[in-house]
């Protein structure tokens, strides 16, 4: 999958990008979960915080309490809320934003059967549906999707 990057411009909707392809990051993204230098959140913001403007440390910080999900595993996969980040940034319209997001996790939970951090590493089941580093890239994914399809 290729998506256009590197230059935003603003327009009626928020920002969005100029047509300049670019290999996906989705590979990138999922290493630096695989790897332990970033959460699930860290790993997604970090690898598209270029596209929005945000310096990497301070997108490191901003994503810093999302690790094992929103509110420690109970809630929302952390990989779902930096992506969740990202479009709220690149959309500058609370209501495009919740718009696209509800397109991305309609589409995690049919791939991996939830989007709860919880259900996804099998707490309480002992059923892992899916594990971080691909929990990372599905989102990343979703979100070039999103990218690719909202010139």
């Amino acid at each position: 999958m290729t998506y256009k990057n590197t230059h935003l411009v603003k327009g009626s909707n928020g920002f969005r990008l100029l047509h300049h392809t670019m290999e996906s990051r989705t590979h990138l993204a999922a290493e630096k979960k695989r790897c332990n230098s970033h959460n699930c959140a860290q790993a997604v913001v970090c690898t598209y915080c270029d596209l929005v403007g945000l310096p990497e440390q301070t997108a490191l910080d901003i994503a810093g309490a999302y690790g094992v999900g929103m509110g420690n595993m109970e809630g929302t996969c952390g990989a779902l809320v930096g992506t969740g980040m990202i479009v709220g940034l690149l959309s500058k319209d609370s209501t495009l934003a919740r718009s696209r997001m509800k397109q991305i996790m309609t589409k995690f939970q049919e791939r991996n059967g939830a989007t709860r951090c919880k259900l996804l590493k099998g707490v309480g089941t002992g059923q892992p549906l899916r594990d971080c580093p691909d929990c990372v890239a599905d989102a990343s994914e979703f979100l070039e999707e999103i990218l690719e399809n909202n010139p």
